[in-house]
């Protein structure tokens, strides 16, 4: 997103009604592009996009077939799934920020949007955290106890970020008082 430019915002969602709903929702507010099919959605896709809302199920390549191709492109797009496919533990190996499922109003779909954004500025280990925690939260939402201990998929995403919040908090203990007065000085600095 550059400077004084409303932030681009590509909503692909094959059901055309519920795609223009979503855009009609959104514009004004942000530049919106409208994809109604993951080819569409591959050849609207830039590095200028901010964000992207993607439905999971449709008619040939799948949303996230998008995903994929958007993580392989140049860009730093934050990605919601934006599906009324409820989270499974196949969802462990996919490079989404949020995951929302249908329908949503408004404010939900604003608040996401303007979440993605924010997340967009934080460096990766940190959108690797938000990402795992979402992850893990979807799941124990939506799965059983019993299948969340069978889960291998389940048990590798607590792991990891096991592992992000041990490194954090070892990196956390060995800063000094002029390092944490250094970092405090230049954050608010203008």
């Amino acid at each position: 997103m550059t400077d004084g430019e409303d932030p681009v915002v590509l909503v692909v969602e094959d059901e055309r009604d519920l795609a223009d709903s979503f855009a009609a929702l959104l514009d004004g507010d942000y530049s919106v592009r409208v994809a109604y099919d993951a080819r569409a959605a591959v050849d609207l896709y830039d590095e200028t996009v901010d964000v992207a809302l993607l439905d999971r199920h449709m008619p040939g390549p799948s949303g996230d077939e998008v995903l994929q191709h958007i993580r392989d492109e140049p860009g730093d797009c934050g990605v919601g799934m934006l599906t009324a496919v409820d989270p499974a533990p196949d969802i462990a190996d996919m490079a989404f920020d949020e995951y929302i499922l249908k329908p949503a109003s408004r404010n939900e779909l604003t608040s996401l949007v303007e979440s993605l954004l924010r997340r967009t500025t934080c460096d990766e280990a940190l959108r690797r955290h938000y990402r795992l925690t979402n992850k893990i939260a979807l799941l124990e939402e939506h799965l059983e106890p019993a299948e969340l201990s069978a889960s291998e998929e389940y048990q590798r995403l607590q792991a990891e970020l096991a592992d992000i919040d041990r490194t954090a908090s070892e990196a956390v203990a060995e800063l000094d008082s002029e390092d944490v007065g250094a970092i405090l000085h230049s954050d608010s600095e203008p």
